[in-house]
């Protein structure tokens, strides 16, 4: 039997010396994008859009390189219950759009523990500010700007794109552009903040955020998507599963029934049985299938912008 055995592994080891090295050699398309994927991006971090108490608040740049005229970009807002979180632990989360060819911004905004609400709502519309003056020199396509962001990261994107110059959140941001995106992708964000400070749905994040104040039902109005549903905005979609501990579903289904009616175009994609992210492989390729078509839809498919040559 020991000598059977020896006989088999000889024969498979002469068998894959034999073999051609093409057989080993060959990668997968995906291998192959992430072998490359230095030579066709830059990334520049921590450049300072602003500062608020005393502390810089920083971006995270992905650059396409030799790009065809200006680039589509993905502003991605992190989530953690505006108490927790940063950006570079969701870096992995960029991944899709770099092979689209998108830049990428990826926003840090200040924590509760820095300052309470609304500084972080207040921070993503300086953030998005930053980009739009600063789009010649990162060559960035401002009637191609596209939020999204995972939980308060959701809830960020969905105030950056939908809040009004009028709701006077951006007073401390540099410049007088006009603030505007072409869509928006909230995966489960906070849609009404005063439903998470009391009652059935009060979460501790919440409550953490807006601390003490006396006035906090009034702020948790002002910071919530669902007060800015009007017609005019952009295409909003929104990512949830319909078991979600952290977020109410509701959340995701009152703000697309409240778009639907003032006109806007919106969709909801619902996982079923799905949590608070964490979805399984085929659910999230099921979710980026309709992320794609959602922004074909709205002049905002892919490669549109591919990168044409290598780097440093």
């Amino acid at each position: 039997m020991k000598r059977n055995s020896l006989v088999a592994v000889a024969v498979m080891t002469v068998a894959l010396l034999a073999a051609p090295a093409s057989s080993f050699a060959q990668l997968s398309d995906t291998e192959a994008w992430a072998s490359h994927l230095s030579n066709t991006y830059r990334v520049i971090p921590n450049v300072t859009y602003g500062v608020a108490n005393n502390r810089e608040n920083n971006v995270d740049l992905y650059l396409p390189r030799g790009a065809n005229g200006p680039t589509p970009v993905l502003m991605y807002i992190h989530g953690g219950g505006w108490v927790g979180g940063s950006k570079e632990q969701n870096v992995l989360r960029l991944l899709p759009w770099l092979e689209r060819g998108w830049a990428v911004v990826n926003v840090q905004y200040r924590l509760g523990q820095v300052s309470l609400a609304p500084a972080a709502v207040e921070d993503c519309l300086c953030a998005l500010r930053w980009v739009i003056r600063n789009a010649e020199q990162y060559n960035f396509d401002t009637s191609r700007i596209v939020t999204t962001g995972n939980s308060a990261g959701g809830h960020l994107a969905l105030t950056t794109g939908m809040i009004p110059a009028s709701a006077g959140l951006d007073r401390q941001c540099p410049g007088n552009e006009e603030l505007s995106v072409a869509a928006i992708i909230n995966w489960y964000g906070i849609t009404d903040v005063g439903d998470l400070l009391d009652g059935a749905n009060m979460k501790s994040y919440a409550v953490q955020w807006m601390g003490s104040m006396p006035d906090r039902f009034k702020i948790a109005e002002r910071l919530s998507p669902l007060t800015y549903v009007r017609a005019g905005l952009p295409p909003i979609l929104t990512i949830q599963g319909d078991a979600d501990p952290i977020v109410p579903y509701q959340h995701g289904v009152r703000l697309t029934a409240a778009l639907s009616r003032a006109g806007v175009s919106t969709e909801l994609h619902t996982v079923p049985g799905g949590g608070h992210g964490g979805f399984n492989r085929e659910e999230t390729i099921a979710i980026f299938e309709t992320i794609e078509r959602f922004l074909g839809s709205h002049g905002l498919a892919a490669g549109s912008s591919r990168s044409t040559s290598g780097g440093e």
